[in-house]
């Protein structure tokens, strides 16, 4: 099977244009079929503290009301994702911006109301592969920001660590499948203010040893449990660390079953 690499982008990088630009052109000299799944929640949180939206995080997930709702759509799939897919194509990369509405690309449900109502935030029923197949096919790079669709009419926030997993899921039939979270930091932390902490292998195991122990930071929690579904579901490898490490042979955190 031919191998895919859907990468995802987010934290610090995508604020900081010089770095974002070096992680890019990185990005574009990846062979191969691929996928960019980007973030913007610290753009969104820096925004919405202008205009004096409260920013509500619960376990490293967005609280979405209505204006926060309004204000991301323009963040991820506006600004952000038109940003990253003109800098693709000037370094010879051919991307198409999608929001999960586009193409019908991912379709999700509202999150029920338990014991916090998350809003605006939609859990994905649904990624249509055939699409993504399509545009690869093409060699054009899909680039997906963290918005899908309820079908209705209605967008959804949804954690770009989800989406990234749920193409990872969709697509590993067809592709021996890679899935790289890319940030700021080497990997998964001890502690996370010690940037040489670095975790290099965290199975199931130690995962949840580390979570007894309250050693992984909240922003990371979705990033794990994401990996963990992804290769119970057949992708074939997932990696969290550095920009660099998409084709570079630097330490990263190496997520495994066993």
């Amino acid at each position: 099977m031919p191998k895919l690499n859907v990468v995802k982008i987010g934290g610090a990088v995508i604020e900081e244009e010089d770095k974002l630009l070096s992680f890019l052109k990185d990005f574009a000299a990846l062979k191969g079929p691929k996928i960019l799944v980007h973030g913007g929640g610290k753009k969104a949180s820096l925004w919405a503290e202008k205009m004096g939206i409260p920013v509500q995080m619960k376990d490293g997930r967005r609280i979405t009301d209505a204006p926060t709702l309004e204000l991301i759509s323009g963040i991820y799939a506006g600004q952000v994702n038109k940003t990253i897919v003109a800098h693709l194509q000037a370094f010879g990369c051919n991307a198409l911006g999608l929001s999960g509405a586009d193409g019908n690309a991912i379709l999700a449900h509202k999150r029920p109301v338990k014991a916090i109502d998350y809003g605006f935030v939609g859990d994905v029923e649904y990624v249509n592969a055939s699409l993504y197949q399509q545009l690869l096919d093409q060699a054009i790079v899909p680039v997906c920001c963290a918005l899908t669709h309820d079908g209705k009419g209605q967008l959804l926030n949804t954690n770009a660590d989800t989406i990234t997993a749920e193409i990872g899921k969709a697509l590993a039939k067809s592709f021996e499948t890679k899935i790289s979270y890319c940030f700021e930091l080497p990997g998964v932390l001890k502690d996370i203010h010690q940037k040489d902490s670095l975790i290099e292998k965290i199975n199931e195991a130690s995962y949840t040893e580390l979570l007894l122990n309250n050693t992984i930071s909240a922003g990371m929690l979705p990033k794990l449990h994401n990996a963990f579904e992804a290769l119970h579901a057949g992708v074939d490898e997932v990696a969290i660390g550095a920009t660099k490490m998409i084709n570079n042979p630097i330490p990263y955190t190496s997520i495994t079953l066993k």
